[in-house]
């Protein structure tokens, strides 16, 4: 069958120009940089995830091999990306503080994601079989010109995800992991020209990928891999075989190896990495309603605008969906997919699994679109974050004057006990981007560029708009409402200046992560006769029972103000023989009335 019967893309030269460069890149760093300066952990996952970069910061090899906090083992994703982050802590700990140098390794791994999916979607781009309809007497884009294009409209449509703002910016190991998604799409990609090159790609984003989480979704993409090579013949699976999989069971053994040899305890390594290999498995289990009601009513949202352009591109290329261009990002996205309903307890955390393979097939979808549908995307997207911005500058407005005193009031109502500052510089950065904002859609809708990238600008623009001031504005508010460093402090007043260790009940692993970080308490365990315990609960249970003369009493209790919910209580043990003859215990504090 010839090009001209396959092809749905008829466009001419101009509709190939590439985004400015400056701009593209722009957008890219000033995304990928805003937000991970200036703030502390948050719970709940960002906490946990700098709580294991902290301890191998601060701690041995022991640490490195066999990730945890404060001592308790994390199994639940692999010790990777908490690797580059306690490096980033190690080298600029120093001069950024730790929870900003950890971040460090999440806008490491950010680019390299982005820089993975342009230059994917760019080869594939230059592909013979994608290449626009040909004229008699030319004009149309030449294959360079068509696969950058592509290459920014993917880009693009990956910086314009709604869900992306929050969970690309934190420090979990998702961040990772979605990198070496993306690198073994490209890997997937470069073995069709180049099949050495392309296959030790694969491997080291295979291995990579079981390092970052566990072994099911890397096991879960390869099998993806194998089924996309039969279906797409130009890929070359006795290659991937040969050499993808022997590299990547090698990277995975190498850390196992150095685990278990390692290890003085071996019987430790051994139930470490059992647990690691084990939790996956735990995590997927069979459909539930719980799970798909989640994923239906919050995924579509979090993957706008790109899941609609990705769903059209399987539409638009009808005939072809066994070339590289649909197959390859098809045979990852599925998988994935399959795995987000699998899960046990649903959560949005693995939704950003989905977005580079879904940013390259969506890319190709962008030169199928009709006129009606770009214009819907454009006047959605103006309007969304049009609105977006000017209530968030609205509610800044009212929190800092008083004005509407309901709205000001409604304000500080979700955040008692918070007291405003005003920032200049906040405030500067906030209009800069506010104007770009405007420059930005006054310049889609005068010039209307003829760009096949021209439907995904406003989207990507009006997201970077939203994150900027999210930022700027409400960050202090947003880091007050999700930091534990209040209370940790407050916890730390009350903690006697001797004492043998604090044994957490109840304690998540952001909790425990926050208290050994600001407050830097002494956890133990139950075997560690610890003489103070840090309990958290929903409600008051009553102090713990004795043991022969020594009771717990009560000598703090606190939590977050933003939070309602829970609540941390530490009790200190009392020999009860000596306690009339010692000054008396401070009587109990109730908490203090909430507005």
């Amino acid at each position: 069958m010839s090009q001209a019967k396959t092809s749905p893309v008829q466009l001419t030269a101009a509709a190939t120009g590439a985004l400015p460069r400056a701009l593209l890149l722009a957008i890219c760093i000033i995304y990928g940089l805003t937000g991970l300066f200036g703030r502390d952990p948050w719970k709940n996952e960002d906490a946990a995830g700098f709580g294991v970069m902290w301890q191998l910061a601060t701690g041995g090899a022991h640490d490195w091999l066999m990730p945890n906090i404060a001592g308790r083992p994390y199994s639940e994703d692999g010790p990777l990306v908490f690797w580059i982050g306690a490096t980033m802590i190690r080298l600029f700990g120093g001069w950024l503080g730790a929870p900003d140098a950890s971040r460090l390794a999440t806008a490491l791994f950010f680019f390299a994601t982005c820089a993975a999916i342009w230059y994917t979607t760019y080869l594939l781009g230059r592909r013979d079989e994608v290449q626009p309809f040909a004229y008699a007497f030319g004009g149309q884009p030449n294959a360079r010109d068509y696969g950058r294009t592509l290459a920014d409209g993917a880009l693009l449509v990956f910086l314009a995800c709604v869900g992306l703002a929050v969970r690309g910016h934190e420090t979990t190991a998702q961040v990772g992991q979605v990198s070496f998604i993306a690198l073994s799409l490209y890997g997937l990609v470069r073995s069709l020209d180049k099949p050495i090159q392309g296959s030790l790609l694969v491997g080291l984003g295979l291995g990579g990928l079981t390092l970052a989480s566990g072994p099911i979704l890397a096991l879960a993409l390869f099998a993806a891999a194998v089924i996309g090579g039969l279906v797409c013949q130009p890929l070359p699976l006795r290659r991937l075989l040969e050499i993808s999989l022997p590299l990547a069971l090698a990277i995975v053994l190498a850390w196992i190896a150095a685990t278990y040899f390692s290890t003085p305890d071996r019987a430790d390594a051994v139930t470490f990495i059992r647990e690691w290999a084990r939790y996956d498995r735990r995590s997927y289990g069979a459909p539930n309603m719980q799970t798909f009601g989640f994923n239906a009513r919050n995924l579509f949202l979090y993957a706008w605008p790109v899941w609609p352009i990705a769903c059209w591109a399987w539409v638009a290329w009808t005939g072809m969906r066994r070339a590289p261009h649909v197959a390859l990002p098809l045979a990852l996205l599925l998988p994935l997919l399959l795995l987000l309903f699998l899960q046990r307890s649903p959560g949005d955390v693995q939704f950003i699994l989905l977005l580079p393979p879904m940013a390259v097939l969506a890319a190709f979808a962008l030169p199928t679109l009709t006129r009606g549908v770009i214009n819907a995307i454009d006047w959605f997207a103006l309007l969304f974050f049009t609105i977006f911005g000017g209530t968030v500058w609205f509610l800044w407005i009212a929190k800092t004057t008083g004005w509407p005193p309901r709205v000001a009031a409604n304000v500080f109502r979700q955040l008692p006990g918070f007291q405003h500052q005003f920032t200049t510089s906040a405030v500067v950065v906030a209009l800069l981007v506010t104007v770009a904002w405007v420059l930005i859609v006054r310049w889609r809708l005068s010039r209307a560029p003829k760009q096949i990238w021209r439907p995904v600008v406003i989207s990507a623009a009006g997201t970077t708009l939203m994150w900027v001031m999210a930022m700027t504005l409400w960050l202090p508010s947003i880091n007050y409402g999700k930091t534990y460093r209040d209370v940790v402090e407050a916890a730390a007043m009350a903690l006697p200046s001797t004492y043998q260790c604090v044994q957490p009940i109840r304690m998540g692993d952001a909790q425990l992560a926050s208290f050994a970080y600001f407050g830097h308490f002494r956890f133990g365990g139950p075997s560690d006769g610890c003489d103070i315990l840090l309990r958290h609960d929903s409600m008051d249970f009553g102090e713990p029972g004795g043991i022969s003369h020594f009771e717990w009493r009560l000598i703090w209790e606190g939590r977050r103000p933003a939070d309602r919910d829970e609540r941390f209580r530490m009790y200190r043990l009392v020999d009860t023989a000596r306690a009339t003859h010692a000054r008396p215990d401070l009587p109990r504090r109730p908490l203090p009335r909430q507005p």
